[in-house]
């Protein structure tokens, strides 16, 4: 089993800045693959940046150049640095693994951006 706990996410100003956070627990053997998704009302899940093999990573166009994932391997934590936000940002942020073939999510954070 898996636990995603994520953090951080709030109300924040157009071009303002947010630092998730998501810790990572259980049968947790790697941190490579974990990411972040959101999801609107009605719209799909969409990914937003992610850990692929080794260090590389891969984001959504949309947020390339003002998003940035990192991690804390000693502390089993995936962290997403948010700046720029803007207006479209606002959803719920989730984190996201696979271990052995089975997905887990965090319960998602709430991430709002105003004018």
């Amino acid at each position: 089993q898996v636990q995603l706990v994520e953090s951080g996410g709030g109300l924040v100003q157009a071009g303002g800045s947010l630092r998730l956070s998501c810790a990572a627990s259980g049968s947790i053997f790697s941190l490579n693959g974990m990411g972040w998704y959101r999801q609107v009302p009605g719209k799909v899940r969409e990914l937003v940046a992610r850990f692929t093999y080794g260090s590389n990573t891969e984001y959504a166009d949309s947020v390339k150049g003002r998003f940035t994932i990192s991690r804390d391997n000693a502390k089993n934590t995936v962290n997403l640095q948010m700046n720029s936000l803007k207006l479209e940002d606002t959803a719920v942020y989730f984190c996201n693994t696979k271990v052995f073939g089975v997905v887990y999510w965090g319960q998602g954070t709430q991430v709002t951006v105003s004018s």
